[in-house]
């Protein structure tokens, strides 16, 4: 039986009252089936994957082909899907409470709204107004329901602006205004990450790993982080490997990388119709 919008929300409600799970982020409707017949219990979208899947650059992409990238994760798979959308696509709170209202309307069972600006000379948002932004969020998100889980992101650290004091204000500060979870990208020491957990306990922490990392999954837990996802490092991967291939062919006439490719027969396999 296909899960209903409300359905994949209540399940992801629940996978952020215990434990730790992998939160990892697909690209297109192909990545997203893959990773659910590997196991996992929930996705997010990337920003970044989806941009460059599309040929532009992260934070590029309009709003409307965001919520059209939307609905098509969301119908390509049985699983709770958690948007990455940005700063919300509008100038004021008032837009941001319509951009999520159509986000909602996709089907999405979660959502993130940053405190990036865009402008590299003034990367982040005055707190009050970002502050004012997440209360407008949340205030949609209650209007149709409140099912859906609001993530707050303090983009500090991914900005560089590296202040964990700040950081942790910030993420209080979203908890306060209703945010159900808090995400800091950009943090990885063991102190940071620590810290950040125990200054919005008891709601959940999204932990970003995006590149190598000395922690295991394990480890995490340990520190009480509720969820990991890996933001653009998966499509980061695959482009990797097109690259190398690719630049092997033009530079050097070798087609020798091919050997790393996954087998057609593998992928076949995954998207039949009888694959569960």
């Amino acid at each position: 039986m296909k899960l209903t919008a409300q359905d994949k929300r209540t399940v992801f409600r629940a996978l952020h009252e215990k434990g730790c799970f992998v939160l990892p982020n697909p690209w297109d409707a192909g990545s997203a089936l893959l990773l659910q017949g590997m196991g996992f219990k929930a996705l997010a979208t990337t920003s970044s994957g989806m941009a460059w899947s599309r040929g532009q650059a992260d934070g590029a992409v309009s709003r409307a082909l965001v919520l059209e990238h939307l609905r098509t994760m969301v119908a390509a798979t049985d699983l709770p899907v958690n948007a990455d959308f940005e700063s919300g696509f509008a100038a004021n709170p008032e837009g941001v409470a319509e951009s999520v209202r159509m986000a909602i309307d996709t089907g999405v069972a979660g959502l993130s709204i940053e405190d990036a600006t865009g402008d590299p000379h003034n990367p982040l948002r005055e707190l009050g107004e970002a502050v004012a932004r997440i209360r407008s969020a949340r205030a949609a998100i209650d209007e149709a329901g409140g099912e859906t889980l609001l993530v707050g992101r303090a983009e500090n650290f991914f900005l560089g602006r590296p202040d964990i004091d700040d950081t942790i204000q910030r993420l209080r500060a979203y908890a306060e205004a209703g945010a159900d979870c808090l995400y800091a990208p950009g943090i990885k020491s063991r102190a940071h990450i620590e810290a950040v957990v125990a200054a919005v306990y008891p709601k959940p922490v999204n932990l970003l790993i995006g590149s190598a990392s000395e922690f295991t999954l394990e480890d995490i837990a340990a520190m009480g982080v509720r969820r990991v996802s890996v933001g653009g490092a998966l499509a980061r991967a695959a482009w990797g490997g097109f690259l190398r291939a690719a630049r092997a062919i033009a530079d050097e006439g070798r087609f020798d990388e091919f050997a790393n490719a996954a087998s057609g027969a593998e992928l076949n396999a995954h998207f039949h119709p009888s694959a569960e």
